[in-house]
């Protein structure tokens, strides 16, 4: 899809993992929620729309799956008016992946659409450096739900 109008956000990281492993983290909810949403109405499937839920944030996404080429490229769009996402995966040396995320089509004010890009830049940012950790060492960051501790720490007391 090439993308229309501007900011075009990306961001990137290479992921010390296979391809088929890396691409896998991203279409499959069971592994997704360790390190991005908490809930997921299903995997990712061309056609398909799901719904991403996070939980003790209490926001949700519609995603609709527009294309996948397995092992190489995802896109969705998500939000309304719709959002383009998309991700690249690219083999690296032997046994990584370069994984590259656009995203772009924001809408509003100039200041509405700068702050979205900042946001979404900043999202998956965190989304792809929460992904290595869990591919490459196991660890779950939940880097997403420590960005709003006062909102996870109200929906889940200890």
């Amino acid at each position: 899809m090439e993308p229309q109008g501007a900011p075009i956000v990306t961001a990137q990281m290479l992921i010390r993992k296979p391809v088929e492993k890396v691409f896998d983290a991203f279409i499959n909810p069971a592994v997704t929620t360790l390190f991005w949403f908490s809930k997921s109405s299903g995997p990712l499937e061309a056609g398909r729309e799901v719904l991403w839920e996070w939980e003790g944030l209490g926001a949700s996404a519609v995603v609709r799956v527009q294309e996948i080429e397995p092992c190489l490229r995802i896109l969705i769009e998500w939000d309304d008016p719709p959002c383009p996402v998309e991700w690249l995966f690219t083999p690296y040396e032997e046994q990584g992946t370069l994984v590259r995320i656009s995203n772009w089509g924001f809408k509003g004010s100039a200041d509405e659409v700068m702050t979205q890009a900042l946001d979404a830049k900043g999202g998956f940012t965190m989304v792809l450096a929460g992904a290595k950790a869990l591919l490459e060492h196991g660890i779950v960051l939940d880097l997403v739900g420590d960005q709003y501790p006062e909102r996870v720490l109200r929906a889940f007391p200890a």
